[in-house]
């Protein structure tokens, strides 16, 4: 797992990701990805095609990620994503939904 700074401000970011981003492993990978930085929340398929990510962590790792979903893994194609920050929340764990 990431070290992070301890001074460092916690944040939450709540991300849809369009593309071929369901039935490649995109939410697993999302968690593998999460879990390495220190990354809480979630990720979930939505009926329209997208995957819904909530992330929460400090800011730097949080960034990481966000940089990662602009890809994801090898077989993701992604053609578009959104992030709003959200009200930080102490979560536990990554799920995938």
């Amino acid at each position: 797992m990431k070290e992070s700074n301890a001074s460092e401000k916690s944040v939450c970011f709540r991300c849809l990701v369009a593309g071929r981003v369901q039935g490649v492993f995109f939410r697993a990978s999302a968690r593998e990805q999460a879990l390495q930085l220190g990354i809480t929340g979630y990720a979930r398929n939505l009926s329209d095609g997208r995957v819904e990510i909530l992330a929460c962590g400090s800011t730097s790792a949080v960034a990481q990620f966000r940089d990662w979903l602009r890809s994801g893994p090898p077989r993701a194609r992604v053609t578009g994503i959104a992030c709003e920050p959200q009200e930080y929340r102490t979560l536990v764990g990554f799920s995938v939904e």
